[in-house]
């Protein structure tokens, strides 16, 4: 993975407004660039497409595709961005699938924070 240079432009991907709006507010406050939000997985893929971020946060837990399916297609486009996956659950509760997909990593909602998510983004743990 590349070394990132200036604020990571970064799409959100949840089915819950109130959730987009926290994580927007959060990571632009540590210096993300947040250029997009979707609601679904059909969204999510049209938006990669659209507008490139170099970051997607990806909730597991969408209304027609889920994360994994949704992250399995994202990295199909050519210069995918790095997608990291989010959840109010735990990893745990995930077993093999996480690891079987190339996401970034994952990070349970409660402990997002953009150090997080960058050291996820560099290749980090």
């Amino acid at each position: 993975m590349a070394t990132w240079r200036g604020p990571l432009s970064a799409l959100i991907v949840d089915d819950h407004g109130g959730f987009r709006a926290w994580a927007r507010t959060f990571l632009e406050a540590e210096g993300y660039r947040v250029v997009g939000e979707a609601a679904g997985g059909t969204e999510a893929i049209s938006a990669v497409r659209r507008l490139r971020p170099d970051v997607v946060l990806l909730d597991v837990h969408l209304p027609d595709l889920d994360g994994f399916e949704v992250a399995r297609r994202v990295a199909a486009e050519p210069a995918p961005p790095a997608v990291v996956l989010v959840s109010s659950r735990e990893v745990e509760e995930f077993g093999w699938r996480v690891g079987a997909t190339s996401v970034c990593g994952f990070i349970s909602k409660v402990d997002l924070s953009g150090e997080r998510l960058g050291a996820l983004v560099e290749g980090g743990s």
